[in-house]
């Protein structure tokens, strides 16, 4: 292994993703062959409607996938036990917190489940990785706050806050920036990318905000109609990736600036 190169995190070989049903078969997109590096920020990005999502929720094992391998840390994902996936990932889907009349800690302290006891007690480890989680996500001083009581904004990282609290080598988050201005677009981003360097976790996260994610990820994985592309930013815009994402009678992508503008 190159010394330059870091742990394999995620791998899929030959893998298909879409819906199954009794009388039919629909393929999202087929033949994924990819490898995550650990410790890195990863930035999932498409057109919308490509598939991301499902790519997300098959890679998190909320639904199967149609056929084809995925490891997580080089180990079959599906031989995981619920028990020993929720101590190696955390999930954030675009599902809304289930009741927002829990306080700030009580939602993060929720990511500390598959390491309570059975009546859910927290240990003294458990209330550190929670108040540190809180203060990584610089949100220490809305921890007695309902949920209820939150803007969008802080309500993900509320949610980010959860995910670190589990104390998994991998994040994955669906679309964490959905309902933000821009302002706060790039601060969850920002935030993000400021934790992968500051804990070597690994963030993996869908989104719409492509220049955003450019700028801000060490990887890119791609969704197009026939193939996935996985690679550096500056590698990709080099290849021309972005410039086949959407159709060109409306945008453009400039390689020079890194970013989509609309044509005249």
């Amino acid at each position: 292994m190159n010394k330059n190169t870091k742990p394999t995190i995620i791998e899929t070989k030959n893998l298909t993703i879409g819906y199954t049903s009794k009388k039919s078969t629909t393929v999202v997109c087929k033949n994924i062959n990819m490898s995550l590096q650990k410790g890195q920020l990863i930035g999932l990005v498409g057109a919308n409607g490509i598939g991301k999502s499902t790519f997300l929720r098959t890679l998190t094992r909320v639904q199967p996938q149609i056929s084809g391998s995925i490891f997580l840390d080089k180990k079959l994902l599906d031989t995981y036990s619920n028990s020993q996936l929720a101590k190696t990932m955390s999930v954030v889907l675009t599902e809304q917190i289930a009741s927002k009349n829990l306080s700030v800690f009580e939602v993060v302290a929720l990511g500390r489940q598959p390491y309570t006891n059975w009546l859910g007690k927290l240990s003294e480890t458990d209330m550190r990785m929670v108040n540190l989680a809180l203060e990584q996500t610089n949100i220490g001083a809305l921890k007695n706050k309902k949920c209820y009581e939150l803007s969008d904004g802080q309500l993900q990282k509320v949610m980010i806050a959860r995910a670190l609290a589990q104390d998994t080598d991998l994040i994955i988050l669906d679309e964490p920036t959905t309902h933000l201005d821009m302002y706060h677009k790039a601060y969850i981003l920002k935030l993000l990318q400021k934790l992968v360097k500051e804990t070597n976790k690994t963030i993996l996260f869908s989104s719409h905000e492509i220049d955003l994610a450019i700028q801000l990820c060490d990887t890119m994985v791609v969704l197009t109609n026939n193939k996935v592309i996985t690679d550096a930013p500056c590698n990709l815009i080099s290849a021309k990736v972005f410039e086949a994402l959407f159709p060109s009678d409306l945008i453009a992508f400039d390689t020079k600036t890194g970013s989509f503008r609309v044509k005249k």
